[in-house]
């Protein structure tokens, strides 16, 4: 394995903790009413006890004209510092609704150039293939 250059401080800390990050076999569809935020048959599922699961679609399955980057930055100590996006045609519920990891920790880099969405504040659709 290559030297890790940006490693992350929580697998540092805790070499114990699993992150999986595997393909979504299906479509995966974002709608916030009738607008369709972004569609994907590329999306990665990031899984990580004890949270639910979060699809992640690629930077060029995600329709960027329909969001807005915000202000918001958090923090991850495995995946590094989040980047948020409102979905406008979502309007106030829309706010803050899809954050991505543009930089990730080593460990991570699977999810760079990858975008997640709140369940609460936009439609996910994921149909299996």
């Amino acid at each position: 394995m290559d030297q890790i250059a940006n490693p992350s401080p929580g697998f540092q800390r805790n070499p114990g903790k699993v992150i999986t990050v595997e393909p979504y076999i299906g479509t995966v569809t974002v709608r916030a009413g009738d607008a369709v935020i972004a569609s994907s048959k590329r999306a990665k599922v990031l899984t990580e006890s004890p949270y639910p699961r979060v699809l992640y679609i690629p930077f060029e399955d995600i329709d960027f004209d329909q969001l807005r980057k915000t202000e918001l930055s958090t923090h991850c100590p495995y995946k590094g510092d989040a980047s948020y996006w409102s979905v406008l045609p979502a309007a106030k519920a829309g706010k803050d609704a899809m954050w991505a990891y543009e930089q990730p920790f080593d460990e991570m880099i699977e999810i760079r150039d990858h975008g997640a969405f709140y369940p609460n504040k936009v439609t996910i659709e994921a149909k299996p293939a």
